[in-house]
Protein backbone atom coordinates (compact mmCIF):
# COMPACT_ATOMS: atom_id res chain seq x y z
CA UNK A 1 0.00 0.00 0.00
CA UNK A 2 3.11 2.12 -0.12
CA UNK A 3 1.64 3.72 -3.40
CA UNK A 4 -1.78 4.44 -2.12
CA UNK A 5 -3.45 7.61 -2.78
CA UNK A 6 -3.13 10.20 0.58
CA UNK A 7 -5.91 12.41 1.77
CA UNK A 8 -5.62 14.89 4.42
CA UNK A 9 -8.52 16.29 5.99
CA UNK A 10 -8.77 19.45 8.52
CA UNK A 11 -11.05 18.95 12.04
CA UNK A 12 -10.74 15.22 11.53
CA UNK A 13 -10.34 14.36 15.02
CA UNK A 14 -14.12 13.62 15.84
CA UNK A 15 -17.31 14.03 14.30
CA UNK A 16 -17.94 14.45 10.75
CA UNK A 17 -14.23 15.05 9.88
CA UNK A 18 -13.61 11.52 12.09
CA UNK A 19 -15.91 10.02 9.73
CA UNK A 20 -14.43 11.19 6.64
CA UNK A 21 -10.94 9.86 7.64
CA UNK A 22 -12.70 6.80 8.97
CA UNK A 23 -14.41 5.96 5.46
CA UNK A 24 -11.65 7.13 2.99
CA UNK A 25 -9.07 5.17 5.17
CA UNK A 26 -11.73 1.93 4.58
CA UNK A 27 -11.54 2.23 0.83
CA UNK A 28 -8.00 2.06 0.36
CA UNK A 29 -6.70 6.07 1.45
CA UNK A 30 -3.67 6.73 3.81
CA UNK A 31 -4.56 9.28 6.20
CA UNK A 32 -3.66 12.60 7.30
CA UNK A 33 -5.42 14.08 10.93
CA UNK A 34 -5.34 17.44 10.95
CA UNK A 35 -6.41 18.48 14.52
CA UNK A 36 -6.04 21.48 17.08
CA UNK A 37 -7.22 21.18 20.63
CA UNK A 38 -8.62 17.68 20.18
CA UNK A 39 -5.40 16.12 20.43
CA UNK A 40 -6.20 13.18 22.59
CA UNK A 41 -9.01 12.10 19.82
CA UNK A 42 -6.85 12.54 17.20
CA UNK A 43 -4.21 10.50 18.32
CA UNK A 44 -6.77 7.87 19.14
CA UNK A 45 -8.19 7.54 15.50
CA UNK A 46 -4.25 7.46 14.01
CA UNK A 47 -4.02 4.83 16.31
CA UNK A 48 -7.04 3.02 15.30
CA UNK A 49 -6.55 3.14 11.69
CA UNK A 50 -2.74 1.98 12.06
CA UNK A 51 -3.99 -0.76 13.88
CA UNK A 52 -6.49 -1.45 11.29
CA UNK A 53 -3.65 -1.10 8.43
CA UNK A 54 0.37 -0.42 9.59
CA UNK A 55 1.57 3.15 8.23
CA UNK A 56 -1.62 4.10 7.02
CA UNK A 57 -1.97 7.08 9.29
CA UNK A 58 -0.37 10.41 10.83
CA UNK A 59 -1.88 13.09 12.89
CA UNK A 60 -0.71 16.92 12.76
CA UNK A 61 -1.98 19.60 14.83
CA UNK A 62 -2.39 23.65 13.50
CA UNK A 63 -4.09 26.17 15.01
CA UNK A 64 -5.80 28.54 12.14
CA UNK A 65 -5.50 31.31 13.46
CA UNK A 66 -1.39 31.19 12.97
CA UNK A 67 -0.43 31.86 9.16
CA UNK A 68 3.22 29.67 9.95
CA UNK A 69 1.21 27.04 11.53
CA UNK A 70 -0.81 26.56 8.39
CA UNK A 71 1.72 26.79 6.28
CA UNK A 72 3.94 24.33 8.25
CA UNK A 73 0.76 21.77 8.13
CA UNK A 74 0.69 21.73 4.57
CA UNK A 75 5.13 20.91 4.18
CA UNK A 76 4.70 18.50 6.71
CA UNK A 77 1.55 16.50 4.89
CA UNK A 78 3.48 16.28 1.90
CA UNK A 79 6.25 15.03 3.44
CA UNK A 80 4.65 13.00 5.50
CA UNK A 81 4.05 9.92 3.16
CA UNK A 82 5.81 11.74 -0.12
CA UNK A 83 2.57 12.41 -1.72
CA UNK A 84 -1.36 14.15 -1.33
CA UNK A 85 -3.97 13.03 -4.10
CA UNK A 86 -6.88 14.75 -2.03
CA UNK A 87 -7.36 18.20 0.41
CA UNK A 88 -10.58 18.04 2.41
CA UNK A 89 -11.10 21.11 4.21
CA UNK A 90 -13.52 20.33 6.87
CA UNK A 91 -12.37 22.33 10.33
CA UNK A 92 -15.17 24.90 11.21
CA UNK A 93 -15.71 27.25 14.15
CA UNK A 94 -19.67 27.86 14.85
CA UNK A 95 -21.52 29.60 17.11
CA UNK A 96 -23.53 32.72 17.14
CA UNK A 97 -22.53 35.99 16.81
CA UNK A 98 -25.45 38.57 17.25
CA UNK A 99 -25.04 41.75 14.97
CA UNK A 100 -24.85 44.04 18.23
CA UNK A 101 -22.64 41.53 20.04
CA UNK A 102 -20.00 40.33 17.56
CA UNK A 103 -16.20 41.52 17.83
CA UNK A 104 -13.22 41.59 15.26
CA UNK A 105 -11.89 38.21 17.13
CA UNK A 106 -15.17 36.41 16.30
CA UNK A 107 -14.73 37.74 12.67
CA UNK A 108 -10.90 36.47 12.89
CA UNK A 109 -11.74 33.05 14.56
CA UNK A 110 -14.79 32.13 12.29
CA UNK A 111 -13.39 33.06 8.86
CA UNK A 112 -9.44 31.77 9.67
CA UNK A 113 -11.25 28.77 10.49
CA UNK A 114 -13.75 28.18 7.50
CA UNK A 115 -11.98 30.09 4.74
CA UNK A 116 -8.76 31.40 5.43
CA UNK A 117 -7.17 28.06 5.95
CA UNK A 118 -8.88 26.40 3.62
CA UNK A 119 -7.66 29.20 0.69
CA UNK A 120 -3.80 28.97 1.62
CA UNK A 121 -3.90 25.25 2.18
CA UNK A 122 -5.20 25.13 -1.22
CA UNK A 123 -2.49 27.71 -2.70
CA UNK A 124 -0.03 25.59 -1.12
CA UNK A 125 -0.50 22.06 -1.65
CA UNK A 126 -2.49 22.68 -5.25
CA UNK A 127 0.59 22.19 -7.68
CA UNK A 128 1.09 18.85 -5.71
CA UNK A 129 -2.67 17.83 -6.05
CA UNK A 130 -2.41 19.04 -9.84
CA UNK A 131 0.53 16.51 -10.37
CA UNK A 132 -1.72 14.09 -9.06
CA UNK A 133 -5.08 15.30 -11.10
CA UNK A 134 -6.61 15.37 -7.27
CA UNK A 135 -9.50 16.74 -5.83
CA UNK A 136 -10.17 19.24 -2.86
CA UNK A 137 -13.75 19.33 -1.00
CA UNK A 138 -14.87 22.16 1.26
CA UNK A 139 -17.32 21.00 3.48
CA UNK A 140 -19.32 24.24 3.19
CA UNK A 141 -23.36 24.51 5.19
CA UNK A 142 -26.80 24.38 3.64
CA UNK A 143 -27.15 27.97 5.12
CA UNK A 144 -25.09 29.62 2.93
CA UNK A 145 -28.27 29.51 1.18
CA UNK A 146 -30.62 30.01 4.32
CA UNK A 147 -29.16 32.29 6.54
CA UNK A 148 -29.09 31.20 9.91
CA UNK A 149 -30.16 33.76 12.55
CA UNK A 150 -28.15 35.09 14.54
CA UNK A 151 -25.17 33.69 13.14
CA UNK A 152 -23.98 36.51 10.47
CA UNK A 153 -20.20 35.84 10.23
CA UNK A 154 -20.17 31.91 10.14
CA UNK A 155 -22.97 32.29 7.29
CA UNK A 156 -20.55 34.98 5.53
CA UNK A 157 -17.31 32.54 6.05
CA UNK A 158 -19.46 29.68 4.61
CA UNK A 159 -20.65 31.66 1.70
CA UNK A 160 -16.89 32.85 1.36
CA UNK A 161 -16.04 28.87 1.25
CA UNK A 162 -18.92 28.51 -1.58
CA UNK A 163 -17.39 31.10 -3.80
CA UNK A 164 -13.97 29.85 -3.40
CA UNK A 165 -14.76 26.68 -4.32
CA UNK A 166 -16.17 27.99 -7.63
CA UNK A 167 -13.65 30.41 -8.01
CA UNK A 168 -10.75 27.91 -7.75
CA UNK A 169 -12.58 25.03 -9.88
CA UNK A 170 -11.99 27.63 -12.79
CA UNK A 171 -8.72 28.60 -11.98
CA UNK A 172 -7.01 24.86 -11.04
CA UNK A 173 -8.46 23.05 -14.20
CA UNK A 174 -8.56 21.23 -16.13
CA UNK A 175 -5.99 18.18 -13.95
CA UNK A 176 -7.63 19.46 -10.11
CA UNK A 177 -10.89 19.41 -9.52
CA UNK A 178 -12.47 21.46 -7.12
CA UNK A 179 -16.16 21.17 -5.31
CA UNK A 180 -17.85 21.46 -2.35
CA UNK A 181 -20.49 19.17 -0.08
CA UNK A 182 -23.16 21.46 2.07
CA UNK A 183 -24.84 19.54 5.05
CA UNK A 184 -27.54 19.90 6.69
CA UNK A 185 -29.07 18.79 9.91
CA UNK A 186 -26.38 15.84 10.52
CA UNK A 187 -25.77 15.80 14.30
CA UNK A 188 -27.29 17.74 17.09
CA UNK A 189 -24.98 20.36 18.30
CA UNK A 190 -23.27 19.17 21.32
CA UNK A 191 -25.64 21.28 23.78
CA UNK A 192 -28.32 20.08 22.63
CA UNK A 193 -27.59 16.27 21.63
CA UNK A 194 -27.76 15.27 25.09
CA UNK A 195 -30.29 17.26 26.73
CA UNK A 196 -33.38 15.43 27.40
CA UNK A 197 -35.46 18.86 28.94
CA UNK A 198 -39.00 18.95 27.51
CA UNK A 199 -37.73 22.38 25.62
CA UNK A 200 -34.92 20.32 23.86
CA UNK A 201 -36.82 17.78 22.90
CA UNK A 202 -39.55 19.99 21.01
CA UNK A 203 -36.60 21.74 19.57
CA UNK A 204 -35.82 18.63 18.22
CA UNK A 205 -39.17 18.01 17.01
CA UNK A 206 -39.54 21.35 15.46
CA UNK A 207 -36.20 20.75 13.48
CA UNK A 208 -37.28 17.26 12.23
CA UNK A 209 -40.78 18.21 11.18
CA UNK A 210 -38.99 20.86 8.62
CA UNK A 211 -36.71 17.79 7.10
CA UNK A 212 -39.21 16.11 3.97
CA UNK A 213 -36.86 13.07 5.05
CA UNK A 214 -37.64 13.48 8.87
CA UNK A 215 -34.65 12.23 10.23
CA UNK A 216 -31.00 13.46 10.64
CA UNK A 217 -28.50 12.94 8.33
CA UNK A 218 -25.50 10.77 9.83
CA UNK A 219 -21.92 11.76 9.74
CA UNK A 220 -21.77 9.31 6.84
CA UNK A 221 -23.65 10.94 4.78
CA UNK A 222 -21.21 13.42 4.26
CA UNK A 223 -18.78 11.71 4.03
CA UNK A 224 -19.86 9.05 1.42
CA UNK A 225 -20.94 12.36 -0.63
CA UNK A 226 -17.26 13.63 -0.52
CA UNK A 227 -15.81 9.93 -1.54
CA UNK A 228 -18.45 10.24 -4.64
CA UNK A 229 -17.05 13.76 -5.64
CA UNK A 230 -13.59 12.32 -5.61
CA UNK A 231 -14.03 8.53 -7.24
CA UNK A 232 -16.91 8.02 -9.04
CA UNK A 233 -17.65 11.27 -10.47
CA UNK A 234 -14.88 12.66 -12.41
CA UNK A 235 -16.93 14.73 -14.50
CA UNK A 236 -17.83 17.08 -11.92
CA UNK A 237 -16.05 20.53 -10.62
CA UNK A 238 -17.26 23.71 -8.94
CA UNK A 239 -20.18 22.03 -7.73
CA UNK A 240 -21.23 21.94 -4.16
CA UNK A 241 -23.92 19.23 -3.60
CA UNK A 242 -26.41 19.71 -0.48
CA UNK A 243 -26.94 16.45 1.59
CA UNK A 244 -29.81 17.84 3.91
CA UNK A 245 -32.98 15.65 3.59
CA UNK A 246 -34.64 17.69 1.72
CA UNK A 247 -34.56 20.52 4.18
CA UNK A 248 -33.76 23.78 2.16
CA UNK A 249 -36.91 22.67 -0.44
CA UNK A 250 -39.18 24.03 2.40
Amino acid sequence: MSNSKVVLITGAAKRIGACIATTFHSRGYRVLIHINESKTEGENLALKLNQIRKNSAGVFQADFNDQNQIEKLAEDSLNFFGRLDVLINNASMFYPTPLDQAQQPDWDELFNSNVRAAFFLCRSLSSELRSRSGCIINIVDAHVDKSLTNHPIYNMAKSALKSMTKSLALDLGPSLRVNGVSPGAILWPPGLENDTSEASKNKKEKLLKEIPLQRLGKPEDIANASYFLCENETYMTGQVIKVDGGRSLI
